[in-house]
Order: C-alpha cells, then sequence, then structure tokens
C-alpha cells in the first residue's frame, strides 16, 4: 500500500512545535480556557443504547504490524469493521458475523508508515542507520526479525527513531482524510486516534489517544510520540496543549498493565521517581478516564495472588514477561499491574491528595495487529498475520525475547479479546467520545453481551421490571463510571443491574458485585459478591456464600456447547450489606456466561490437530463482561 502524498499546510508550524511547548519547562499542568468546558450529553438521555467497538487497532501503518507481514491499511480496517468481506493478509476471504459500530485505528506514532516508506526506499527515511538496516532486512524477505529488532529498539525509546516530521505530516493527513470519509454518523464512527507507545525497558505504558474532533482541528498537531517523551506526563501536557490551542478535546486510554512490569499503576512520577502528588492526579485524573482491561495479550482486572477468595481471578492470565520479553513478571510487580487493585489503591490516593488518579472505566479492545478487528472465538482473525486462521498458528510466537525463551509472548497465551460497550446517546464520535469521558462503559472479552447497571439510596428491586427502567431508576441514581452522594442517615446504596447475553452467544451464568473499600485503618479491601445467578432453585449458596458452578456444556473435542444451562437475561437489585457510611468504596459489576471453547478448540477441531496441539491449552473459558464502576464518597 503506497501513502499518497498529501499537501502540507500552514498547520506544520504548530506541529514542529509541540515537542517543546507540550513538554518544555515551566508549562502548567492545570487545564485552562476551553480544556475545562464539560461537553457531554446527558447521562439520563431516553435514547441511551450500547454500541460496540474495538478502540484499538492497527494497520499496516503501525511500524511493528507493517514490517511483521501486515498488508491491509486503514481502507481494508474500515470495510472490515462495517461488516464488508475483505482479503485477508493470508489471502483468505474475512468477515465479521457482524459489523461493529464504531472503531479507531491507533496505529503508532512512532515511524508511522515505516514499512510502506521501506519499501519505497524513501530517502527520508534510508537517512537513518536503523532504517537503512531495516530495509536491507525486508528485502532479504526477513520482515520478522526487522519486527523483533524494532520491539527491542522501541524498549530504548529514541534509539528506534527513523522517521522525520516532513515523512510523518504527509502519513498522519492521509490517516485523518480516511477516518473522515469512513465515519458515516447514526451508522458507523470512525474515531480519530493514534498510539503513544511509551514503554522503558520493555514496560508497557502505552497509551491509545483518542480524539473527539474532526479533521480540521486535529490535523493542527502531529500525534505526540515515545520519541517526544517517553514520560506521560508530557503526554499529558501535550493534550492539554492540544485542547488549548483548538478548542478541541482528547483523552488517552491505558492499555492492559499485565506487560508493565509493575509501573503501569505504579503511585510514582514516571519522570523523576518521585510520590505523585495532586498537580499528577489531576491530570491523570482528567485525561485517562479509561482503562483497557482485556485485549488480546491478557486480561488485567486481576490477579489469583491479589485475590486468592475470587474464584474467577484466572481469567486469560499472561504474567511471564513484560514487552519484548526483557524482564520476568515477579510477585512484587502485581499490584502495580491489575485494574481492581489500582482501582483500590486510588480510595487511599484520594484521602492523601484529595482527588483520585485511578478513577477509570473498563473496557476492552483487540489490539489487533491485522486490521481485522475480530473477538469471536469461532471466527478469530487473530492478533497478527501469522496468527490468521491456519494448522500452523498456535504454534507462532508473536513476541520473541532476546533473553530467555521462558519470556516468550506465544499464541497460546493470546485470546480473542476484548470489545469496548458505550452506552450513548447515538452513534456519533460526539455521543460516544463524551460517553466514554464520563465512564458510561463497559468491556467484555470479546463477546457482545449488554450490562447495565445504576446506583442509589432509593431504589426497591421493582423499577427493574419496567419496560423503560433505565430512564426512570437515572433520575433518582446513578449510572456506571458515576458518584453516589454522601449517604444520609439510614441510606445504604443499592445497585440495579440488567445483563442480556450476545443473541449470537452463549446463555449467562451470573451477575457478581465486586466491592473495594478504604477501611477504618486507612488499609484498602475487597470482596466479591453473587448477586444473580441461572437456575437458583437448584444453585443455592454454600456456607461461604458462594454459588456452586453452573456446569459445562462444552464437548472441548468436537468444540461445540448447548444453551442448555445458564439463562438469556438476569437481573440483580443488590443492598450493599456491610456499608459503612464514614468509608470511600466503589462498585463495579462482572457478568458471566457459560463455558464455551475458545479458538484454540475449534482450530484443534477444524484442522484435526489431535495429535499435535497439548492437551494442558486452555480449550474452555467463561466470557465475561466488566463495568465501569461506581464510587461512594462520604465526603
Amino acid at each position: 500500500m503506497r501513502i499518497r502524498a498529501l499537501a502540507l499546510t500552514g498547520v506544520m508550524a504548530l506541529a514542529s512545535g509541540l515537542s517543546s511547548c507540550a513538554s518544555g519547562p515551566g508549562t502548567p499542568l492545570e487545564s485552562k480556557g476551553a480544556a475545562s468546558a464539560v461537553i457531554e450529553d446527558s447521562q439520563c438521555a431516553s435514547g441511551n443504547r450500547a454500541y460496540f467497538g474495538d478502540t484499538h487497532l492497527h494497520t499496516a501503518l503501525s511500524p511493528d504490524a507493517g514490517l511483521a507481514g501486515t498488508k491491509l491499511g486503514l481502507e481494508e480496517a474500515y470495510r472490515f469493521a462495517k461488516g464488508e468481506t475483505v482479503t485477508s493478509n493470508s489471502g483468505q476471504k474475512a468477515a465479521l458475523k457482524r459489523p461493529l459500530d464504531f472503531l479507531v485505528v491507533a496505529d503508532h506514532a512512532e515511524n508511522l508508515g515505516l514499512a510502506q516508506g521501506l519499501a519505497d526506499s524513501d530517502p527520508e527515511l534510508l537517512k537513518s542507520s536503523l532504517g537503512q538496516q531495516l530495509n536491507e532486512m525486508l528485502k532479504a524477505g526477513q520482515g520478522r526479525e526487522a519486527f523483533y529488532l524494532l520491539v527491542q529498539k522501541m524498549a530504548k525509546g529514541s534509539e528506534a527513531k527513523i522517521s522525520n516530521e516532513s515523512f510523518m505530516q504527509n502519513v498522519w493527513k492521509y490517516n485523518t482524510e480516511v477516518a473522515e470519509r469512513f465515519n458515516d454518523p447514526g451508522k458507523f464512527t470512525a474515531l480519530i486516534g493514534y498510539e503513544w507507545t511509551s514503554q522503558p525497558g520493555g514496560g508497557n505504558l502505552h497509551r491509545v489517544v483518542v480524539f473527539r474532533d474532526n479533521k480540521a482541528l486535529v490535523d493542527q498537531i502531529l500525534p505526540f510520540s515515545n520519541f517526544d517523551s517517553e514520560n506521560v506526563e508530557d503526554l499529558w501536557r501535550f493534550m492539554n496543549f492540544y485542547e488549548e490551542k483548538t478548542g478541541g478535546r482528547v483523552l488517552a486510554i491505558p492499555h492492559n498493565g499485565n506487560l508493565s512490569s509493575g509501573t503501569m499503576f505504579l503511585p510514582r512520577h514516571q519522570k523523576t521517581g518521585e510520590p505523585i502528588d495532586a498537580d499528577y492526579a489531576r491530570m491523570r485524573h482528567r485525561f485517562e478516564p479509561l482503562v483497557e482491561v482485556t485485549q488480546a495479550k491478557g486480561t488485567g482486572e486481576t490477579h489469583p495472588m491479589l485475590s486468592p477468595e475470587d474464584e474467577f481471578a484466572g481469567f486469560n492470565i499472561v504474567d511471564n514477561s513484560n514487552l519484548g520479553g526483557i524482564k520476568p513478571t515477579t510477585p512484587d510487580m502485581l499490584p502495580y499491574e491489575y485494574t481492581r487493585a489500582a482501582l483500590r489503591r486510588g480510595l487511599q490516593l484520594e484521602q492523601q491528595l484529595g482527588v483520585n488518579p485511578f478513577k477509570f472505566g473498563l473496557i476492552g479492545s483487540t489490539d489487533s495487529h491485522s486490521s481485522l478487528p475480530s473477538t469471536a472465538e469461532d471466527n478469530w482473525w487473530g492478533k497478527s498475520p501469522a496468527l490468521e486462521p491456519s494448522p500452523e498458528r498456535w504454534k507462532d510466537v508473536l513476541i520473541k525475547s532476546s533473553k530467555d525463551p521462558s519470556l516468550d509472548l506465544t499464541a497460546l497465551q493470546l485470546g480473542a479479546s476484548g470489545l469496548a460497550g458505550v452506552w450513548a446517546s447515538g452513534n456519533t464520535r460526539t455521543a460516544l467520545w463524551d460517553a466514554m469521558n464520563r465512564k458510561e462503559v463497559f468491556g467484555t472479552s470479546g463477546t457482545r453481551l449488554t450490562v447495565r447497571v445504576y446506583g442509589g439510596y432509593d431504589y426497591t428491586g421493582d423499577e427493574l421490571k419496567a419496560a423503560d427502567w433505565a430512564k426512570r431508576v437515572c433520575a433518582k441514581g446513578v449510572p456506571m463510571g458515576g458518584d453516589l452522594m454522601a449517604a444520609s442517615e439510614g441510606q445504604i446504596p443499592s445497585l440495579l443491574i440488567q445483563a442480556r447475553k450476545d443473541p449470537d452467544g452463549a446463555n449467562l451464568d451470573r451477575i457478581q458485585v465486586v466491592k473495594g473499600w478504604l477501611d477504618a485503618d486507612g488499609e484498602t479491601q475487597e470482596q466479591v459478591f453473587d448477586v444473580s445467578w441461572s437456575d437458583p432453585g437448584q444453585r443455592k449458596p454454600r456456607a461461604d456464600g458462594k454459588v456452586p458452578s453452573v456446569g459445562s456444556s462444552v464437548n472441548e473435542r468436537e468444540a461445540t456447547y448447548t444453551n442448555t444451562i445458564g439463562a438469556p437475561t438476569l437481573t440483580g437489585y443488590w443492598k450493599d450489606p456491610a456499608f459503612d457510611p464514614t468509608q470511600k468504596a466503589f462498585y463495579y459489576v462482572r457478568v458471566l456466561e457459560i463455558p464455551t471453547p475458545t479458538w484454540l478448540a475449534y482450530d484443534r477441531k477444524n484442522y484435526n490437530l489431535y495429535d499435535e496441539m497439548p492437551e494442558t491449552a486452555p480449550y474452555t473459558s467463561q466470557e465475561r463482561a466488566y463495568t465501569s464502576p461506581i464510587w461512594y464518597n462520604p465526603s
């Protein structure tokens, strides 16, 4: 795919000044001017519905994807997301069962368009010795080796820099032009975005940067990259600069933290290593309202070592190394890699600083690097071209460690995850972005089950019987992502929950509420409550309060299951049984489906690999959804 040359405009001067202006000495961290405006649709909008999409897709323009063999570009990505059939990177016909509602193409800002430029022997890229080396490797047919080399270089920051401003300007304008062309308000939304790819020492601190705005505003800047700064504080300064200069809006979504070497939710300044202060907390709270809780490279809700009492904590755990296989993961890193632990720590930090830096909503996305955002286990198009359907893909090493094979990231560790669910008043850039910004979102492991939650003090549970229950209860409560006011004497918070199965998927097992709170000693606690479950007449809670397993209808050998267990819908009315009005708390909902086959089970069946694939591979899982929390603050 060749990148069309686009004329440079007068905004080049503005873009070229971003590095110094965004991160230079004395840049104020407080948001000012247009950036302080609150622009969002009503949380009680009568037309709200759930829209499904992917906020984290890479195309051939991402340097790692392009070097690793991705041929499909922006147009194929949008066409595939809209439900059209495209020819995959491996030459197969590929299509989704159902189109997505929205998409964020989040190609890496660092060396954007590298593979295409090298294929054309672009003289600007060959000025770099690394560019020359990668070019020679590509000509020798060593694309995967070139990809591995670039990943290792990215851990060293600016050592990986090849592209320059002139080249970047053309590619970025091409990116925004295609997004504008495929954006179809009311039918399909193409949100403009990119990925900032900081990974010091291999620790994954990546963020997807998502704009609310159209091409006219976004073209006034160039994406801020790891080459400008590997420190997230400087990324926030850039975002603040963008908002002040253009009047636009922008947010960032941190990746799942399980490959971050214990740094994603570390309560220290990335730049100085000092404990975070209120200024840092305000900026993180402002610009990072969401976190990616699940994607192909692992689920980052919690870990069995962090939540030993949670019987469902071990879902899609990838914890052997950081990104690039540079450093093994150790137990002391885990508390700073997982979202539930971060949500708990946020309560402590709010007590100390007056603002919660980890007050985020939860979504899922794919992080696919093949231009094909797919999440169905029986129709998974993989994370990279080598992981497109084939009898060999289960053997693939996605990222090879240069230090130790035990630190490799392999196909057997990957999940067909995930999706972002957004409750919005319409399928437009503004409506979807505003809903993301207010955290009225949920993430799934790839299934399209829907879940809705409201919290308040005056619910009875009878509200769920009404056809328009959400509209009614919103007037006296808050949706997921919201804040409960301090309780008056005798008040106890309750949640109203409704979950519906994926119309083409599995029945539901149970609804759970995850509570975290700050106790009287200043320590954080957590507890998981079963709220509603299928077949309640037969499945009675045990003495420990936990509901027995739903069982399984999966035939792993045949890669089949039946909906003879579970329920198509579940509702729940839950009142906090141990509420203390003096203690900070959060509540989020987790919904589990009945067990179903994984993509590995389907591959084993489809390609007759019973004698080849390992018996210990995960052939069954329970897909799930996670909602954004509702917070309670006694002050």
